[in-house]
């Protein structure tokens, strides 16, 4: 079963807590363009559901960003979620190079 996620362009002029109350969660993606980050913000209730079958730093995800006309594959490599809420606050996905 391949694992897949649809992110969007994160606007630089918006806060990380405005986008949560829209149902968003603010994500970074590095190594994408060398030492470059780009960041993100993925659907709530879409990623939850995703992360149930990911086991950080091993599953690769395909991740794909419309805006940018950008597909590639990455891991999670960071989940950081309120500490009694279990809320998701931010992901950190890294890059991962296709095998030739």
């Amino acid at each position: 079963m391949s694992l897949s996620i649809e992110c969007k362009k994160r606007p630089e002029n918006v806060k990380g807590n405005a986008l949560r109350r829209e149902g968003l969660i603010p994500a970074t993606l590095y190594g994408h363009n060398g030492t470059e980050s780009m960041q993100l913000m993925v659907d709530q209730k879409e990623t939850a559901l995703m992360l149930r079958g990911v086991t950080v730093d091993e599953t690769v995800i395909d991740v794909n960003i419309p805006d940018l006309s950008w597909n590639g594959q990455a891991v999670v490599k960071e989940i950081q979620a309120h500490p009694w809420k279990r809320n998701l606050i931010h992901l950190s996905f890294c890059y991962v190079k296709p095998e030739a």
